[in-house]
């Protein structure tokens, strides 16, 4: 999918997968003049992060195209309660940027969260995440599992569940063309931050200059990284993702029924790759940001759900 000066196929893909951004800017404006902005270490690459609050650590890890304040309505609900630190993943915003596809490897990635714990101090933490940030999230607990407090997930399947449903070769893997197009590799030169910032905004003039500073410190060719090294392939049948361990953490999963990328018959059977307790949220008339449409709901469930596994 592309984004530009004009509307393509590719754009009107982005347009569909980033389901409306109905938040306003003030609660991210407060999030923003509160936040620390840290660092951490992963083999020479910097990671940075937002924190604040205090309390038990919870981080957060965004998806694709975004960065780190998409979870500033939960940073905000949950900071009385929790320490919690918002993730830059590499490529974007503050983060470092390194070239080539091996760099983008789910290892790579799911270290980087380990950094960030172990810059904290801590031992294990909650993990939360969205969309890529959920891929990482998945394959974090499945890694780590010493290191995973608890897991929460918004809008990505479990990995085998989408990679299941893909082989298929049915409606996801026809919604999954984007995915596709990403992989290629010169995808990223379709990429720009002007496009990408107008998107997500939704015609909120502050939004968009907020995401086009991101965008624009970010590397397209790196948010491609994440499709080209690790977003499954034909014959769907294999890879790194048949090997992943199943999770040992109790899971809260939100799924925006709405959501045209990532369909909501990947979650069936998740419960095969699950040790612990399942919690799915399923919220109709919700796409694929959960966390922006309905706010104090996921928020609110956050809370409650964290409080009944204390």
């Amino acid at each position: 999918m592309a984004i530009g000066s004009r509307l393509t196929k590719s754009a009107a893909a982005l347009a569909l997968f980033a389901a409306a951004f109905l938040t306003g800017t003030a609660s991210a404006q407060s999030i923003m003049e509160r936040v620390e902005h840290k660092y951490a270490d992963n083999g020479g690459v910097a990671i940075h992060y937002a924190k604040t609050g205090s309390g038990p650590l919870m981080v957060f890890i965004h998806g694709f195209p975004d960065f780190w304040y998409t979870w500033h309505h939960q940073m905000e609900g949950l900071a009385d309660r929790y320490t919690v630190a918002a993730l830059d993943t590499r490529g974007y915003n503050m983060s470092d940027k390194p070239e080539g596809v091996a760099n983008y490897d789910m290892a790579m990635l799911t270290a980087d969260v380990a950094a960030v714990i172990k810059a904290e101090g801590q031992d294990s933490a909650v993990v939360v995440g969205h969309d890529w940030g959920g891929g990482i999230a998945w394959s974090f607990a499945a890694g780590y599992p010493q290191m995973t407090e608890r897991l929460i997930i918004m809008n990505l399947p479990h990995i085998k569940g989408l990679q299941r449903e893909l082989a298929t070769l049915g409606q996801q893997h026809e919604n999954s063309q984007y995915a596709r197009n990403f992989q290629q590799p010169d995808s990223h030169e379709n990429i720009s931050p002007a496009g990408l910032a107008m998107a997500l905004s939704r015609g909120d003039a502050a939004l968009q200059e907020i995401y086009l500073e991101a965008f624009e410190n970010s590397s397209a060719d790196a948010m491609m990284n994440y499709y080209r090294a690790n977003y499954p392939r034909a014959p769907y049948e294999g890879g790194p993702w048949a090997e992943l361990p199943r999770i040992q953490a109790p899971v809260l999963q939100f799924h925006g029924l709405n959501d045209t990328a990532l369909l909501a018959p990947a979650l069936n059977n998740t419960w095969e790759e699950l040790d612990q307790d399942w919690t799915l949220v399923t919220i109709p008339d919700v796409g694929h940001w959960p966390h922006h449409e309905k706010p104090e709901m996921v928020t609110n469930m956050i809370r409650a759900w964290l409080s009944l596994h204390e």
